[in-house]
C-alpha cells in the first residue's frame, strides 16, 4: 500500500515539477521576446496568467502577417523622405510631428503592418519591436497635443527623435536575403 502511495507522490511531484519548468520557460522566452512590454502588459492585465495569454496572442497573430523586406531602393526613398520631413520641422515643427507620424504609419504598411487601428498597431508592433515602443507611444501621444497651445517646440522635438527611433528600426531590413539586396 504504502508503495503504491510513494509512486503516486512521486509521479505528482515529477509533474508539479515539469509544469513548474515548462511555464518558467515560457515566462522567460516571453520576457526575452517582449522586453519591457512583458512588465507593461502585467501591469495593464493585472494577471501574470493573462498577460502571457495576451502576449501569445500578439505573437500567434504575428506569425500570420506577412512582413515584408524592403529592397535597397525602397528603404532609400524612405530616408530621403524622412530628411524632407526634418527639414520642415525649423519652419513648422507640429506640421513636421505630423508627417512624421504619417511616415512612419505609411512605412508600418509597406513593411506589411496593419495600419488602422493605432492600438493593434502597438500590440502588431510589441512582438518585434518592444524595445523601440515606448519611443512610438511617446512620439503618437505628442502628436496627439500638437498644434495645440499645451506643446513646446522642445516636445515637438523630442517627438521627432521619439519617432526617429521607431522609423529606423522599421527601416532596417535584417530579412532581407543577399539576393534582394542586390537587385
Amino acid at each position: 500500500m504504502w508503495t503504491i502511495v510513494i509512486i503516486v507522490a512521486a509521479v505528482v511531484i515529477v509533474v508539479a515539477i515539469a509544469l513548474t519548468m515548462r511555464t518558467m520557460a515560457r515566462r522567460r522566452h516571453l520576457r526575452d521576446q517582449f522586453g519591457p512590454e512583458y512588465e507593461r502588459a502585467v501591469e495593464a492585465e493585472r494577471s501574470r496568467g493573462a498577460a502571457e495569454r495576451d502576449l501569445k496572442e500578439r505573437e500567434e497573430r504575428h506569425e500570420e502577417l506577412e512582413i515584408r523586406p524592403l529592397p535597397s531602393t525602397v528603404r532609400d526613398r524612405y530616408a530621403r523622405d524622412w530628411a524632407s520631413v526634418q527639414e520642415h520641422f525649423v519652419d513648422s515643427p507640429d506640421q513636421a510631428v505630423g508627417e512624421a507620424d504619417r511616415l512612419v504609419t505609411t512605412l508600418m504598411s509597406e513593411r506589411g503592418y496593419p495600419t488602422e487601428n493605432y492600438e493593434q498597431q502597438k500590440r502588431d508592433l510589441s512582438v518585434e519591436h518592444s524595445r523601440t515602443l515606448d519611443h512610438y507611444r511617446i512620439a503618437h501621444e505628442i502628436n496627439g497635443r500638437a498644434g495645440g497651445r499645451d506643446t513646446t517646440t522642445e516636445e515637438l522635438r523630442s517627438a521627432m527623435v521619439h519617432y526617429r527611433a521607431l522609423f529606423d528600426e522599421l527601416l532596417q531590413d535584417d530579412t532581407a536575403s543577399p539576393d534582394e539586396e542586390r537587385r
